[in-house]
């Protein structure tokens, strides 16, 4: 699947699986996707914003008429990229890990719509966040969180595909889940990969996330759908695994030297690394990376880290 023409829309995977597609990958723009067999579907993960999540659900209604109802959502993690949307998935069985299911307790679309409505008094981070979300509409979303949680891993069925939830977080949040259809070779991964774009360590431990790296291409499958960017296979995942074992290599190399976060994430040569999507997000990779190492000193708050990652997008 990897070098297929990226477009947004949904994408027949074969064998009922879709992919929802948002080009081109950046902030807030993430991928879905969707399981059914028979009359049953499940639904991996909802969009930013109501307008975006309505316009997917119906045209996976158009597709395939088991979509027409939802019957299971599973969200793979807490960023509202992924979750936003679930109120829109009525009657459905919500799933996700239970840190992901605390996590989303904490920013929620009020909070986000709180950040856009105050952009005007937070400085550079302010119009940094305005940019990168302001065409989204958070007014108005009412949370929906899940009401089913697990832990580890969880099997579903889907008319008669085994669906093996699986979760390998924290790593890029506290949660990260897996999507894994072994019949189909299909691998939903939500944001353990971001395919032509800069990951964000928001959580970490890096190792967790190169590991999870590690797993997915051990399933050997024949279709990956990443939280962002385009369908890929094993090679964009060892690209990504390339990019954390770098980024961490780097990294410890200015702890170890006594550098601070903020000027080892500007000193760092991203090499072709910088030509992917949102490069100035070494900011946050490396504040979390330094946490790792065991720096002592506050971290930033998100305002902060936003004016940092501000500085650098410049």
């Amino acid at each position: 699947m990897a070098g297929k023409a990226y477009s947004k829309g949904l994408e027949d995977l074969g064998d009922g699986l879709y992919a929802w597609l948002q080009p081109d990958g950046s902030w807030g723009y993430s991928n879905a996707g969707l399981v059914t067999d028979g009359e049953q579907s499940l639904l991996i993960d909802t969009l930013f914003d109501l307008r975006l999540t309505r316009e997917m659900l119906s045209a996976m209604a158009d597709a395939s008429p088991a979509a027409a109802t939802i019957d299971t959502l599973v969200n793979t993690h807490a960023n509202g990229d992924h979750c936003y949307g679930n109120q829109l998935v009525e009657g459905a069985t919500i799933i996700a890990s239970r840190a992901s299911a605390e996590e989303m307790a904490e920013v929620t679309p009020d909070v986000m719509a709180g950040l856009l409505h105050n952009a005007g008094d937070l400085g550079a981070a302010g119009a940094f966040f305005e940019r990168i979300f302001g065409a989204f509409e958070f007014d108005g979303i009412i949370s929906t969180p899940p009401n089913q949680t697990f832990e580890g891993e969880l099997l579903r069925r889907v008319g008669d595909k085994d669906v093996h939830l699986i979760e390998v977080g924290p790593a890029h949040t506290r949660g990260d889940v897996l999507v894994h259809v072994p019949d189909d070779r299909a691998v939903f991964t939500g944001d353990i990969l971001f395919i032509d774009g800069t990951p964000i360590l928001w959580q970490g431990p890096v190792e967790n996330w190169i590991q999870a790296c590690d797993r997915i291409i051990e399933m050997n499958p024949r279709v990956i759908v990443p939280g962002h960017g385009p369908l890929t296979d094993v090679h964009g995942v060892a690209s990504m695994r390339e990019y954390l074992v770098y980024i961490r290599d780097q990294a410890r190399l200015r702890y170890d030297a006594g550098m601070s976060p903020s000027d080892a994430a500007r000193d760092i040569s991203l090499g072709d690394y910088s030509a992917w999507l949102d490069a100035e997000r070494i900011v946050v990779n490396v504040h979390t990376l330094y946490r790792e190492f065991g720096d002592s000193r506050p971290a930033p708050n998100i305002v902060e880290l936003f004016a940092l990652m501000a500085e650098l997008a410049r």
